[in-house]
């Protein structure tokens, strides 16, 4: 089963996960975002993905601290195009003898959800408050404002744009642009819109314009998409929540 529930540091969320019912497993899809996760024995960080990732079929629970867009690199002292589509042991980014202590910490943690926020927490006391910039470059493309409207509305060229997102989101402002919108196209579909009126209220042309994003991002149909979704007794998981 996958649970999620908001933390206290601001804009992320503390998820979930343990064994089920054998059933359908989504795909995880890209949301812009980076996650601190846990099994036993072992802390890593799921870098930002551009494409679907296959479920990896971990046996035992899972936990995480998914990362609002933008923050994440703050947090692990990385720039975010270096993870990448990547999964990485937490080891190879912080001191070994520090991530083994952490590891012990959280493994001993009753809520090991909730033991990684407390690491979030510390590191984010010592790394400071996200920077606003970010986060209108957020609020912008996911109102669906164009890529250039949002430089102007930041203060920043495009190039500039481009520069500082690949840093905070692991790509460019157009390849995120194209993620938030997918994100809000399954939002609104999950709530019962019919597709041709979410691929419009999404941000996309027409129909046939989402079903190609679907498959470019998501590797399968909106309808594919939903029929896991009736058959299976789990939430999707988030964007970054699996396991190379």
């Amino acid at each position: 089963m996958y649970s999620e529930r908001p933390s206290h540091l601001d804009g992320a969320v503390l998820w979930s996960r343990t064994p089920g019912r054998a059933g359908p497993e989504y795909p995880v899809l890209p949301d812009g975002c980076m996650d601190l996760l846990w099994t036993e024995g072992r802390l890593f960080v799921a870098g930002p993905d551009t494409r679907a990732h296959a479920p990896s079929g971990i046996p035992g629970r899972i936990a995480g601290v998914r990362f609002a867009p933008g923050t994440g690199p703050g947090f692990l002292g990385v720039p975010a195009y270096e993870l990448r589509d990547r999964r990485v042991a937490l080891a190879e980014l912080w001191p070994a003898a520090h991530t083994r202590r952490l590891t012990e910490r959280v493994d001993a943690s009753p809520d090991p959800a909730a033991a990684l926020e407390a690491v979030a927490l510390r590191r984010a006391a010592e790394a400071g408050p996200p920077e606003p910039l970010l986060r209108a470059v957020v609020a912008h493309l996911s109102a669906g404002r164009p890529v250039n409207a949002t430089a102007d509305a930041v203060g920043l060229g495009p190039r500039q744009l481009h520069r500082r997102a690949l840093h905070a989101f692991g790509y460019g402002p157009k390849t995120l642009a194209r993620i938030l919108r997918l994100q809000r196209a399954l939002a609104l579909a999950a709530d019962g819109m019919p597709y041709a009126e979410v691929a419009l209220a999404a941000g996309c042309t027409d129909q046939a314009h989402l079903a190609r994003e679907m498959r470019d991002l998501a590797g399968m149909t909106l309808s594919g998409y939903a029929a896991l979704a009736a058959n299976s007794d789990t939430s999707p998981p988030s964007g970054s929540a699996t396991v190379a």
